[in-house]
């Protein structure tokens, strides 16, 4: 297992969409996230910042192959599209990604 987070900023105005959008997430996300061995997920809002963090834990053997069959599922993309106008990237991401991936630097159990 894997443990993962990123993070992304949120547009102020969009604070109440998008935590209306994640109280319903659509079945079909939830079945997707699932079946590319992603467990434990969970976002966390820092607000006044408008700060998305976003923990999981990673069961698989291949991540990018997981990632490969998330985006390219139809609902998975639909449900990219109705959140992506509430977020707001960071201009240091990565290139190709749109959460920006974090390094882990501590745990305990």
């Amino acid at each position: 297992m894997q443990r993962m987070g990123m993070v992304i900023g949120l547009d102020a105005d969009k604070v109440v969409e998008y935590k209306a959008l994640h109280a319903d997430v659509w079945p079909g996300v939830l079945a997707r996230i699932s079946a590319c061995n992603i467990r434990n997920y969970t976002i966390f809002l820092k607000e006044p910042e408008n700060l998305l963090f976003a923990y999981w834990e990673y069961h698989g053997s291949d991540f990018a192959a997981d990632q490969a069959l998330m985006a390219a599922d139809s609902e998975t993309q639909r449900w990219w599209e109705v959140c992506a106008p509430c977020q707001k990237p960071f201009d240091t991401r990565k290139e190709g990604e749109w959460w920006a991936m974090m390094e882990p630097v501590f745990h305990v159990d």
